[in-house]
């Protein structure tokens, strides 16, 4: 693939964390600005060379960077505000949506301590989430929001109250609307943990592991709809607003719409465990009512799957069985490689699409790079970085290094293959120089017509460490 060199601009700095770079039209505005979410709550917008604040839900969101489970103690965290979408027709109606960990939630978790299967420990294998009342970690909501006349935003709903099991793995960028449909979609990571201990991602009545649609054109009078983790435990006029269109997803950060005719690519990846990330593409599919697959269930039939897209974990890690890894005894230099879920694998081989292209967190070729986690994927239709044109890039959060360099982020981009086989992919050179700070690549987005890019870069991996972001445009 060609070699493509670009330049960071940037944008605005010392910003905490940005989860969601996405332009809009204010109402009442002529121009499109770029809006900057931040895992802590604020929205920001950036106007005439200024930054300006759009919302700022701190006081709502979860306090990140602890848990009573000690997992994300040290001031890592996946919690926050971690969606934002804007209506299509936002301009007139000024209706958005959010995405976040709900304050004063905090749970004991699902599990007492970390999980790791043993594929001669059926056991392991086979764990419920059970007592979810009160096992679990936190509450996440998606709600929708009104811009009024005054320019002050205010809530007008809640869309669902969601219990998510451990403090990871719930996805980012996780709102967005579909361009064929027209409803919100949703993307919600497997819950967490490592390796899908309930295997929540391949359940069909598990809201966890899918991307959903909603119709939020349907008013269902619920102003306070109930906390749930499955789709049966949701009233039946909220379980009509939904559908979904894909199932066996363990973390993704977002989905990504190219028009391509009369048709859209959608464009999605998929957070890897132990060994790969991988970046799925797919144009037809067959969305599932859930009101059909609750029905379903209830008289205890299989539903039509038909057409449904499985990305294929827990079983699967991009066009891999899932395994665990340990360095091998005999020889330091080289690992071991355990299937974890041996039958899982055989027995979703045949139902999972295959990704468009995967990199690997070890890759010693001169090319290539060894990635730690995908954090974002757009499609790019503008012809300022030609090389670029009608490509889909990607973000790695850092790039795995056995050097003490300061940390650096990985840029890359594919294209669709016409041979649908897996897909190479090529690194994108930038010749910013962050000097001896950190930079991890938190975050990838583009304007309405995705003719310009968007790079958030942050200078830790804690969100407790406040004021360290950048969020750069990509330019020629």
């Amino acid at each position: 693939m060609r070699k493509v060199r670009v330049r960071l601009r940037p944008l605005v700095s010392k910003i905490n964390l940005p989860t969601v770079l996405k332009t809009a039209i204010l109402p009442g505005d002529y121009i499109e600005r770029l809006f900057i979410a931040t895992q802590v709550g604020e929205i920001f917008y950036i106007g005439d060379g200024v930054i300006r604040t759009f919302l700022d839900i701190r006081s709502r969101i979860l306090k990140l960077g602890t848990s009573e489970q000690g997992v994300s103690g040290g001031g890592y965290d996946e919690r926050g505000l971690l969606g934002l979408a804007f209506h299509p027709d936002f301009y007139d109606n000024g209706l958005f949506y959010l995405h976040y960990s709900v304050a004063g939630t905090q749970g004991p978790g699902a599990l007492s301590e970390p999980f790791k299967p043993n594929p001669c420990d059926p056991q392991t294998l086979n764990l419920r989430w059970i007592n979810r009342e009160t096992q679990y970690d936190h509450i996440d909501t998606v709600e929708e929001w009104i811009l009024q006349s005054n320019g002050q935003p205010q809530k007008r709903r809640t869309l669902l109250n969601l219990r998510r099991p451990f403090f990871n793995h719930n996805g980012v960028n996780s709102l967005n609307f579909s361009p064929e449909t027209g409803n919100l979609v949703l993307t919600t990571g497997d819950g967490g943990s490592g390796y899908d201990p309930f295997n929540l991602s391949q359940n069909d009545m598990e809201i966890a592991g899918k991307i959903i649609e909603i119709d939020v054109t349907k008013n269902i009078f619920i102003s306070n709809p109930p906390v749930v983790s499955r789709f049966d435990e949701l009233p039946i006029p909220i379980q009509e607003t939904l559908t979904v269109i894909a199932k066996g997803v363990r973390n993704i950060p977002g989905i990504s719409f190219q028009r391509f005719y009369n048709e859209y690519i959608k464009y999605v990846g998929n957070v890897g465990q132990d060994l790969v990330e991988s970046i799925f593409s797919f144009v037809q599919y067959k969305p599932i009512p859930v009101i059909q697959l609750t029905q379903a269930s209830l008289m205890k039939s299989k539903p039509n799957l038909e057409g449904f897209i499985n990305f294929g974990w827990r079983g699967w890690e991009g066009a891999f069985p899932t395994s665990f890894i340990r360095r091998c005894s005999l020889n330091p230099a080289l690992d071991e490689k355990t299937i974890a879920y041996f039958n899982e694998a055989i027995s979703s081989s045949a139902k999972r699409i295959e990704p468009l292209t995967s990199y690997f967190h070890k890759d010693q070729r001169p090319d290539k790079f060894g990635g730690t986690a995908l954090t974002g994927v757009q499609a790019y239709a503008g012809n300022r970085i030609p090389n670029l044109t009608g490509s889909v890039v990607f973000t790695d959060l850092a790039k795995h290094t056995a050097s003490k360099s300061p940390v650096r982020g990985v840029l890359a981009y594919t294209r669709v293959s016409s041979d649908c086989k897996l897909n190479d992919f090529s690194v994108i050179e930038t010749d910013h120089h962050f000097g001896t700070q950190s930079a991890y690549y938190v975050s990838l987005g583009t304007n309405l017509l995705q003719t310009r890019l968007y790079l958030g870069v942050y200078g830790s991996i804690k969100v407790t460490d406040f004021n360290q972001g950048t969020v750069f445009e990509i330019v020629p």
